[in-house]
């Protein structure tokens, strides 16, 4: 979808700059992401750079984070936008109908620092396909998710021989890139081979019926069943 595609490299996202005029401000960037080998439930790892320029003691942020996916950041093959018409229509139309779609919202406390740290931000994963968001991940292929982070808190900080509290610059952002290949990854370990598709209960007591009915053996028998008479 050469409309959708961009140049942009979303690797290693920085850290919006200071206002025009203002001092240096505390800044954040995204250094990577990477699946949680040890969550009890599917977790992506957001590993965040905060750097407070000041030299002021930061005793600590009480960090609040807004993850936007950012769909109009990258192509699509053909495959791709067929499943993604289910989200945002038909693909003539995308340059209207295809804009940010909220992944997740993530609080954490980043504690005391000096000059620079770093910080995890985890965010929990589900599969529901009736999710916006799922529904995006599961229609892609290959290659990387563009995603902006939106930086919010507070901040506790020792200045001279005060203690200062302010909160966080609303412009603070930063960009991420996820790769196509870890999601696939994390939801392969937690959910191998499959997915989750939310119905009505009384949707799926016919759907039940039918399959006894059938003799069906399994769920997936009896969708494939249910698209076979469909086709035909």
């Amino acid at each position: 979808m050469s409309e959708t595609g961009t140049g942009m490299n979303f690797a290693n996202g920085t850290g919006a700059g200071a206002a025009p005029g203002a001092g240096p401000e505390i800044a954040f960037r995204c250094l990577g992401v990477r699946a949680d080998p040890h969550a009890v439930f599917p977790t992506l790892c957001f590993r965040i750079g905060v750097t407070e320029p000041v030299g002021e003691s930061v005793h600590a942020i009480a960090l609040h984070t807004q993850i936007r996916i950012e769909p109009q950041g990258r192509r699509y093959d053909v495959g791709e936008s067929a499943l993604l018409a289910d989200l945002f229509g038909d693909p003539s139309r995308w340059g209207e109908t295809v804009r940010p779609l909220r992944f997740a919202d993530v609080s954490v406390m980043v504690p005391r620092f000096t000059g620079s740290t770093e910080v995890d931000l985890p965010v929990p994963c589900g599969y529901d396909l009736e999710v916006a968001a799922g529904k995006y991940f599961a229609s892609l292929d290959d290659g990387e998710v563009p995603m902006l982070l939106l930086f919010s808190g507070t901040i506790f900080a020792r200045s001279g021989d005060g203690f200062v509290v302010r909160q966080i610059p609303w412009h603070c952002e930063a960009r991420a890139s996820l790769p196509v290949r870890v999601w696939r990854e994390l939801m392969d370990r937690y959910f191998p081979g499959g997915g989750w598709l939310r119905l009505h209960r009384d949707t799926l007591r016919a759907l039940q019926r039918f399959k006894s009915r059938r003799a069906l053996a399994t769920w997936d028998e009896t969708v494939e069943v249910l698209l076979e008479e469909a086709r035909g």
